[in-house]
């Protein structure tokens, strides 16, 4: 497995992986995750849920989501089908870059999956349909903890692309609170959010 390395000696808490494929003519092998072989690159946690989302048109927005504590989340994703654009917004209360965002476009073709730390939201958008995205988490889900951010938050500023028709979007995903509505239950810890 290799990862793409940061050129900051600083470790970013986003991390984009890629795992090493091993083909031939019948396809190709790749192992998708190995606690051991993801703590070296950084992911030390422990995943306790797998989820898998399909989203039938493109342009369907998913995000910007966390879970607060006492049940945060790390994430790490992947899209086993189709192509998204991955997103990660820095949301902890005093962070140098609150409310900045890192993107990413993960793909089925291109194997890469995206680390998103508790403290910060994470949403995606598909580029085409019928896209399948799958994801472990490190806590289960909790109701009473969900929340999110406001998908086209302007403080926020994801320049989504978006098909001409514009987004599909989940009624929840619709109200969410702008950033500077909201009140983060994250605090920074030190780890500044550096580009991809």
């Amino acid at each position: 497995m290799e990862a793409t390395m940061e050129s900051n000696s600083t470790p970013s808490p986003i991390k984009l992986i890629t795992p090493r494929r091993f083909g031939d003519d019948r396809g190709w092998f790749s192992e998708t995750y190995s606690e051991k072989g993801w703590a070296e690159k950084g992911v030390r946690c422990r995943f306790v849920q797998d989820n898998h989302s399909y989203s039938r048109p493109a342009g369907t927005v998913r995000g910007i989501h966390f879970q607060a504590p006492p049940h945060a989340q790390d994430k790490l994703v992947r899209c086993v089908r189709g192509r998204i654009m991955d997103y990660a917004v820095d949301l902890r209360k005093g962070s140098p870059t609150y409310g900045q965002h890192v993107a990413a476009e993960l793909t089925a073709d291109n194997g890469h999956q995206l680390f998103v730390p508790v403290g910060f939201g994470h949403a995606f958008v598909t580029l085409e349909p019928d896209a399948e995205v799958v994801y472990k988490v490190s806590d289960i889900y909790a109701p009473d903890c969900d929340g999110g951010v406001l998908w086209n938050c302007p403080t926020i500023g994801i320049n989504w692309p978006l098909p001409e028709g514009g987004p599909t979007l989940s009624p929840k995903d619709m109200v969410l609170p702008a950033l500077a509505d909201f009140d983060s239950p994250f605090t920074y810890d030190g780890q500044p959010l550096l580009p991809l």
